[in-house]
């Protein structure tokens, strides 16, 4: 439960741009990565940092950050890294823009893998403080539905709305698409870099492999599920597929009848998820939500 509500976050994250843009992001983890490294840097291991990390300066080999200090910095500095990328990406939109993103994965999954002194490369980063608890998890899933629910009822998430319906018709309405797509951009990346945070001190251990594309994916298919353009579908579309994956996991792992081990084939998880998502898109492609979001009359 705690690492499902860790995800939910994540898929907050992820809804407040798309769903508010209408740009699908393939790109989101990389906040997920920044933070949780840049937690790291806050809070590690004590002298094994040095190990780990060599290239550190001095004074961040001796920083000790109180672990919610380092969440809000390490998060902000994700925004901060969305916002500067995003001056150049929100120019673009619809494909151009989903495969911008996708590119700006590769390139930090690139750079962290090859920054051996402050990364550890391709090796794990252990000894993180593992102060995320089901309470911790669901108080950020509070503060990460706040902050959607904040932007998304603000005059910016309707700007935003308004150029995802139609753009040349916002535009003629004085509205500027870059600026709101940035905003929305910037305010994602926070939401997404405390996910990362959460996920890297829950486990005690990152590595840059975790932030890759199995959690891309993941990410999106729980949004998609869910319902792309509703906050409460993020929330729904997570805790579905979480169920999902849990229940055959326990399959897979096998189950005693009388004398016998029933066991799901490995892989049987990724291939129902794939046929869920499918079955959604086929039946339901606004997802299981729609664009209802709870305690909104329509």
């Amino acid at each position: 439960m705690t690492e499902a509500l860790i995800y939910v976050v994540m898929v907050v994250g992820l809804s407040i741009f798309i769903g508010n843009s209408g740009i699908v992001s393939f790109g989101h983890v990389t906040f997920a990565l920044i933070a949780a490294y840049a937690s790291a840097w806050q809070t590690c291991c004590g002298p094994m940092k040095g190990i780990f990390m060599p290239d550190l300066p001095a004074w961040l080999l001796a920083l000790q950050v109180p672990v919610l200090g380092a969440a809000v910095i390490a998060s902000a500095l994700a925004a901060l890294v969305a916002l500067l990328l995003g001056t150049m990406l929100m120019r673009l939109s619809g494909t151009a823009a989903s495969i911008a993103l996708l590119s700006m994965l590769f390139v930090f999954k690139t750079i962290y893998e090859n920054w051996q002194g402050w990364t550890a490369g391709q090796s794990a980063v252990v000894g993180l403080p593992t102060y995320v608890s089901l309470w911790t998890a669901f108080a950020a899933v509070l503060l990460a539905i706040m902050i959607a629910t904040i932007y998304r009822i603000s005059s910016f998430g309707l700007r935003l709305r308004a150029v995802r319906e139609d753009e040349a018709a916002a535009r003629a309405s004085g509205v500027n698409a870059w600026a709101q797509k940035l905003i929305a951009f910037t305010v994602s990346g926070f939401v997404s870099g405390l996910g990362g945070v959460l996920y890297g001190h829950f486990l005690g251990t990152i590595s840059v492999s975790m932030f890759w594309l199995d959690m891309t994916f993941l990410t999106l298919a729980m949004l998609v599920v869910g319902g792309l353009r509703s906050l409460t579908g993020a929330v729904v579309g997570t805790m579905t597929v979480v169920v999902l994956r849990e229940s055959i996991q326990v399959f897979e792992r096998g189950i005693a009848v009388g004398g016998d081990l029933l066991k799901a084939p490995e892989g049987t998880r990724e291939i129902l998820l794939a046929l869920l998502l499918l079955l959604v898109l086929i039946f339901r492609p606004e997802g299981i939500v729609g664009e209802r979001e709870a305690g909104e009359k329509r």
